[in-house]
């Protein structure tokens, strides 16, 4: 070879390569879903030298173990879980590094013509509950600072599958769920939508924050322009979803044929009015907590949970990732 060719050859830049990164998700395809898929179809994720794979989860208690084993690098999962997990695995790679569902969606949704109008009605009742459902997991919270005496009520353990179809039966007269399934899943068994009653814990005094973006810490100590970077697309994914629900929900439909487009399109906005564009999002923006309202939720797991450590905020949740403020701000539609 001409020593001319070796010259341009050693003068030609290797091409960067687009960091990977695995990210898990707490569940399956649905329209919740939607701001990550909407982040990589619409170059988000490209645009911060970025790519990310999308894997469906099987619920919080599955994607936290996956990001703090290292086999994925970030994904998405419920806080409160995360808390016990780092209590009882503590000094574990893994941390939560960008809040999401401002508003956690445990819910209880029952019947109007079953009795159920508001928490009030709740004593009496009888309540379908799931024992690994994440609602009724914290339902002594609600109780506790509600003065529920739940004594006077009959706790019916259920299925998930069969959760709703007893509620659609009359056999039971609410249910624990999430605020973004339970409601449409009743719907589509044919309750008229006005014999639907969603309780939010959120909104009767339980100060518990919901799923976050979590980070496996060691990957992000070594990579914290990634991390940042992702969470800029995330966040970009999410102001596309907002701005245009049916568009997030065409793009999981794109990676789940079987679900229904217009389905994941309500459920999508059910998670965006009822979770992520809550009064404290739209003025601070997207992302942050509240260190106040943080120290009251982790005062009321104490009413669920005995911890073998004392609690400590900057374990479980750190901002150092997050970017430039104007990024996170999302204005409703």
């Amino acid at each position: 070879m001409p020593p001319i060719a070796v010259a341009l050859i050693a003068a030609t830049p290797a091409l960067a390569q687009d960091t990977e990164i695995q990210f898990a998700l707490d569940w399956r395809f649905e329209g919740p879903a939607a701001p990550y898929f909407l982040a990589i179809d619409n170059g988000h994720f490209a645009a911060e030298g970025l790519s990310v794979e999308v894997t469906a989860g099987e619920g919080s208690l599955d994607a936290i173990p996956k990001v703090a084993s290292g086999a994925f690098p970030m994904g998405f999962a419920d806080i409160n879980s995360l808390i016990r997990f780092l209590d009882q695995n503590p000094g574990a790679p893994v941390t939560a590094v960008m809040m999401v569902y401002d508003s956690p969606p445990f819910a209880i949704v029952g019947r109007v013509s079953q009795g159920i109008s508001g928490i009030e009605d709740l004593e009496g009742s009888i309540l379908g509950a799931p024992p690994p459902d994440g609602a009724w997991a914290q339902f002594p919270i609600l109780a506790a600072v509600n003065d529920i005496d739940v004594s006077t009520m009959t706790i019916e353990e259920v299925g998930f599958p069969t959760r709703e179809p007893m509620l659609a039966e009359g056999n039971v007269d609410a249910v624990t769920g999430f605020n973004f399934s339970s409601y449409l899943s009743l719907a589509r068994l044919g309750v008229p939508e006005e014999d639907i009653t969603t309780i939010m814990f959120s909104d009767h005094g339980v100060a518990l924050y919901g799923n976050a973006i979590i980070a496996n810490t060691n990957f992000a100590a070594e990579n914290p322009e990634a991390v940042t970077g992702a969470l800029r697309a995330i966040a970009r994914g999410w102001s596309d979803a907002i701005a245009d629900p049916a568009a997030g929900a065409a793009a999981v439909i794109d990676r789940n044929p079987a679900g229904d487009v217009d389905l994941e399109t309500r459920r999508l906005q059910l998670a965006i009015d009822g979770n992520v564009l809550t009064d404290y999002v739209v003025e601070n923006g997207m992302g942050t907590i509240d260190p106040e309202r943080m120290a009251t939720a982790l005062d009321q797991l104490r009413l669920t949970y005995e911890f073998q450590n004392e609690p400590d905020a900057s374990l479980y949740f750190t901002d150092a990732y997050l970017p430039e403020a104007e990024v996170l701000m999302i204005a409703p539609q």
